[in-house]
Order: structure tokens, then C-alpha cells, then sequence
């Protein structure tokens, strides 16, 4: 019988050890467990491998923790500007926006670019548009707002700093969410959304909204989403290349997984991981910083909820 899996992360690099509580590491692990659960249950059902990747990843940005959704990081104008896309790999569709703001769930509406326009990609004002055609409702900007995220924005606001969440020189590490997940039919999909960066400037878009750079699917290999330092999974094109070194070297899930993230990525000195699944329901969650956010579940009865090495 097929095998069917979920994985999920909640960004790479996460708070240094010495500052996460116990009580933090439970509300982390916890909403966790939710997203996964969830996901999982419309797999156990029999829905599709995007359905449960939509769930998963609504989940996530419906949580405060996360850097996605409710828990968007800050702009250098103190605005919210969210990305995120979505991805089949029966058919290769994918939909993704970038730059939309006041959406509660931007994972949906970037499913509905790809099931509801002729194009994969909208940003801006134009995805904004879209949205207003199919009379998403807007959320105030105290939806989004955030305490520790402000302070986070606050301390580095008029410099020319922009913070990465996982980046080294800040104890506050969150990241982009994202889900990918194999169904009964042995399909797979791909879902990824982020806040992107404190204090971006100039419209920056990360590597997160990008197919083939932050997030990917094709049944034939494999469905990646990926959490780092952007610029770097941009330049690497790192969700296509795991399936890549499966396509042309013959590479197992785990094999292209590792070598991406502990050679090829750090070789530019990138740093980051990712999840990924293949269509016989395998996971792999490599990362390269202290932690990830991640949880996975299968039908062969394993699952993990971790955050450090």
C-alpha cells in the first residue's frame, strides 16, 4: 500500500538554547503537532497532497510564532508585506505571491492563483488586485501586529540593518513556514510562506514565493520547501536542485537533500534547510544552522516534533 507522509517546518535557526523556556518550547512544539496533525488527517481521508499542504501551512500562519501570516516580521516603513507559494507535482502547477498585505492567509491565495489565473506568479499591487476580485476580506494591520516582532523592528529600525531571522547576531529566530506532503495516490506538493526579513527595504523578495528557488514539487522526484538566508536559496536554486541530483544523478531523497544543504548551499555560504518528500512517501529535513522548526508524520506509524539538532 502507498505509503502517505507529511513534513513541516517553521523556519531554520531558532532561538539559541540558552534562551528558549520550556514553556516556548512547548507552545512551539505544540503548534506544531496542530499544523502536522491536521495536515495528516486530510491524507488519512483520502484528499490531495495539496489540500494537506494548504491546511498545514494555514495553520502555521494563523500562529503568532511563526514568521508568516499573524506573525509577519516588520517592514522598514513598520507595514507587513507577505509571500508565499504553492506548488502540484502530478501536474506542476503552482501559484505564489509576493509583496500582498492584509491577507490573513496568503498560502490560499496563492492556491487560488494557481487554480483561478492563467499565470503562476502576481506581486504587489497586482496580486492585491486579484484578491480583491475574488472579495478576500483585509485585515487591519493590528492583526498582524505583533509585540516582540515590533521590538525586533524597533531595535534596527533606522539603521541600514535588515534581520534575518535566524541569522547569528539575534536571539529572536523564526522563520518561514512550510509543509510538503505525499498522498495516497502517491502525489506530492509543496507549500511555502514567510514574512521575509526585519526591516526590508525596496520591495525585497526572498527566495519563499520563488518556484524552483524556495519551493517545488514534481511527482517524478521530489516536493521541497524550503527556510534560510534567501538571497542564498535565490542564487542556488535550491528546491530544484534536490530534484535535479534525483533526476540526473539518480540520488535518493536523502542523498540530494544532504548534499544541498551541508555542501552546495554552504559553499556559498548559505545557510538554511529544508523539507522534502518523495512520491514513495520518504521525508528528509536537513538543516545546517543550530536548529529547525520541524515535525513529520507517515502512515508507517513514525513521527517526530523537533526543534535542535
Amino acid at each position: 500500500m502507498q505509503t502517505y507522509s507529511i513534513a513541516i517546518h517553521g523556519g531554520a535557526g531558532t532561538l539559541v538554547k540558552g534562551m528558549m523556556t520550556p514553556e516556548l518550547e512547548a507552545n512551539y512544539k505544540s503548534a506544531l503537532k496542530l499544523a502536522l496533525n491536521e495536515g495528516f488527517k486530510v491524507l488519512k481521508k483520502g484528499h490531495s497532497a495539496i489540500d494537506a499542504v494548504t491546511e498545514a501551512v494555514r495553520l502555521l500562519e494563523d500562529s503568532p510564532l511563526f514568521n508568516a501570516g499573524k506573525g509577519s516580521v516588520f517592514t522598514a516603513e513598520g507595514t507587513h508585506e507577505m509571500d508565499a507559494a504553492i506548488m502540484d507535482g502530478k501536474t506542476l502547477n503552482a501559484g505564489a505571491v509576493s509583496l500582498v498585505t492584509g491577507i490573513k492567509n496568503p498560502v490560499h491565495l496563492a492556491k487560488d492563483v494557481m487554480e483561478k489565473s492563467e499565470h503562476v506568479f502576481l506581486a504587489g499591487e497586482g496580486a492585491m488586485q486579484f484578491a480583491n476580485q475574488l472579495k478576500y476580506k483585509l485585515e487591519d494591520a493590528e492583526y498582524f501586529h505583533d509585540d516582540f516582532r515590533h521590538q525586533q523592528w524597533l531595535e534596527i529600525r533606522d539603521t541600514d540593518s535588515f534581520q534575518l531571522d535566524h541569522s547569528v547576531k539575534k536571539d529572536s529566530k523564526f522563520g518561514t513556514v512550510g509543509a510538503v506532503a505525499c498522498d495516497q495516490n502517491g502525489s506530492i506538493a509543496a507549500a511555502t510562506s514567510t514574512g521575509g526579513m526585519t526591516n526590508k527595504k525596496w520591495g525585497r523578495v526572498g527566495d519563499s514565493p520563488m518556484i524552483g528557488a524556495g519551493n517545488y514539487a514534481n511527482n517524478s522526484t521530489c516536493a521541497v520547501s524550503c527556510t534560510g538566508s534567501g538571497e542564498f536559496f535565490i542564487r542556488g536554486v535550491v528546491a530544484y536542485d534536490v530534484s535535479c541530483l534525483m533526476e540526473h544523478k539518480g540520488l535518493s531523497l536523502e542523498e540530494a537533500s544532504n548534499e544541498v544543504i551541508y555542501k552546495r548551499i554552504l559553499e556559498i555560504n548559505g545557510d538554511g534547510g529544508l523539507i522534502a518528500v518523495d512520491a514513495q512517501g520518504n521525508i528528509a529535513m536537513p538543516f545546517n544552522t543550530e536548529g529547525m522548526y520541524r515535525a513529520s508524520k507517515s502512515s508507517d506509524g513514525i513521527e517526530e516534533v523537533s526543534i535542535y539538532k
